[in-house]
């Protein structure tokens, strides 16, 4: 009997398990490049100190993290301008994860503060998006998703 319960309740525990993992996740929203993107900047995780992005980058197709997708970065100084030391490139790691710090991004006409990402992994669309963090605001967490081809 007891052999009986122990497998209803193991055999529950991975129905409940399965129902809980998502089989999709909402693809990231893309956003314009602009003007001041540049490729090939050097692999770093940090180009300054102030703001940390961290998240995970999924594909759409049943959430899954995408280990070894490919992150560019760059954005405005605090005062609105553009430099090629506010421009990295990382890659995720086994579990899809990344982390870059840099500095607030400044304001410059007729735009909000923001920071713009293109993500790229094998067997998915690029994705070119950007982030607005609030003034004051130290971190964004935000998992990144692509859509697979």
């Amino acid at each position: 009997m007891v052999r009986v319960v122990l497998a209803l309740v193991l055999a529950l525990a991975a129905i409940a398990t399965a129902a809980a993992q998502p089989t999709s996740c909402a693809p990231t929203k893309p956003d314009m490049l602009g003007p001041f993107y540049k490729p090939g900047a050097p692999e770093r995780a940090a180009t300054g100190q102030g703001l940390i992005v961290s998240g995970i980058v999924r594909s759409a197709k049943g959430c899954a993290p995408l280990r070894g997708a490919q992150l560019e970065w760059w954005s405005a100084d605090g005062r609105g301008e553009y430099h090629d030391e506010l421009r990295a490139t990382q890659r995720t790691g086994t579990d899809g994860a990344f982390r870059y710090e840099t500095v607030s991004p400044g304001r410059y006409p007729g735009r909000p503060p923001h920071l713009h990402v293109k993500i790229s992994a094998p067997g998915h669309r690029t994705l070119v998006t950007q982030l607005y963090p609030q003034d004051g605001q130290r971190a964004i967490a935000t998992d990144l998703v692509l859509v697979a081809d």
